[in-house]
């Protein structure tokens, strides 16, 4: 137990990539910093980082410690809120992680507003497509767009996720818009290698579900690069209009197949209990002020034919 002390100290080390980082965040020397972790490693007869003149890295056990030391101090962070009568107050660390495209493009360009007007939070926002753990991350809550696949978390709906298959008009002028899903086939679609609805497209036709493999000679794990290569005539690919709303209402991409509607999906932020601590909900309110509702601000100017296109919203 006498090496607990020194987990803080180890995660700091991680996160600032270096021991003189470190210590400097933490107000120590380097040596006391370096000696607290051998002290860890020691109790724990483990070697948890790999050190050379010029690097620093995790082990394999390292690794495996760090995503639950990581977790088990924002656990900590939140006993110390709640003790210390802190609930009403919106104060402190806040993690966030959020998609890649979503987080740069609509939560980023809000963070200096929303810590303005909550001077005393912390905000840590990490942006990555891949589905965290939030628990074992140690984030006090996350953007999630599509399904839920996880009833550990408790879920609040900020808006929905149109979608819309789409490329260029310089693209469909030259290789001819498609009527039907069927005809994708002849298409470059592009696709977006983190899917975690399979790789297939469905579609909602007049006889049911239509399902379609999309093939091209590009993919890519990433929405902005996808949108890139749609604006260079590149091919057709599905898209959601967080991103491609504002080119959509411009002509610089144009929506086909809007007789046959993609499923729907929503935006939700999602966290792991349903008691948050006073600067989650401030964050959770704040998102839904400035981006919720059924038609947020990417979606003011879509063409109609878009939002016909969508479940529930025909005509």
């Amino acid at each position: 137990m006498e090496h607990f002390a020194a987990i803080p100290i180890f995660v700091a080390v991680v996160e600032a990539g270096s021991f003189s980082a470190a210590a400097e965040r933490l107000g120590l020397t380097k040596s006391a910093v370096s000696k607290r972790v051998q002290q860890l490693e020691a109790g724990l007869n483990v070697r948890l980082l790999q050190r050379t003149t010029r690097s620093l890295s995790l082990t394999e056990a390292g690794e495996r410690y760090y995503d639950r030391a990581r977790g088990a101090l924002a656990l900590a962070r939140e006993a110390e809120e709640v003790a210390a009568g802190l609930q009403g107050r919106p104060q402190g660390l806040l993690r966030v992680a959020a998609p890649m495209a979503f987080g740069r493009l609509h939560l980023s360009p809000l963070a200096a507003e929303f810590l303005r007007r909550y001077p005393d939070i912390q905000l840590d926002l990490a942006m990555d497509d891949r589905m965290v753990d939030l628990v074992e991350g140690g984030y006090d809550l996350a953007v999630r767009i599509g399904n839920l696949p996880d009833n550990r978390m408790v879920a609040r709906r900020l808006a929905p996720c149109r979608v819309a298959v789409c490329a260029s008009p310089d693209y469909l002028a030259a290789h001819g818009r498609p009527a039907h899903p069927s005809e994708l086939a002849r298409h470059n679609c592009i696709h977006y290698s983190y899917y975690r609805g399979g790789a297939y497209w469905t579609f909602q036709g007049p006889d049911g579900e239509i399902r379609v493999q999309p093939r091209g000679n590009y993919q890519v794990n990433n929405s902005e690069a996808r949108r890139d290569a749609l604006l260079a005539g590149l091919g057709i690919c599905e898209m959601p209009t967080f991103i491609v709303g504002p080119d959509l209402a411009a002509g610089r991409l144009e929506a086909v197949l809007t007789d046959y509607p993609l499923p729907p999906h929503a935006i939700h932020v999602v966290f792991p209990q349903r008691r948050l601590p006073a600067k989650a909900r401030a964050f959770i309110d704040f998102l839904d002020e400035k981006l919720g509702g059924d038609r947020p601000l990417w979606d003011s100017d879509l063409p109609p034919s878009v939002l016909s296109s969508q479940y529930g919203e025909r005509p």
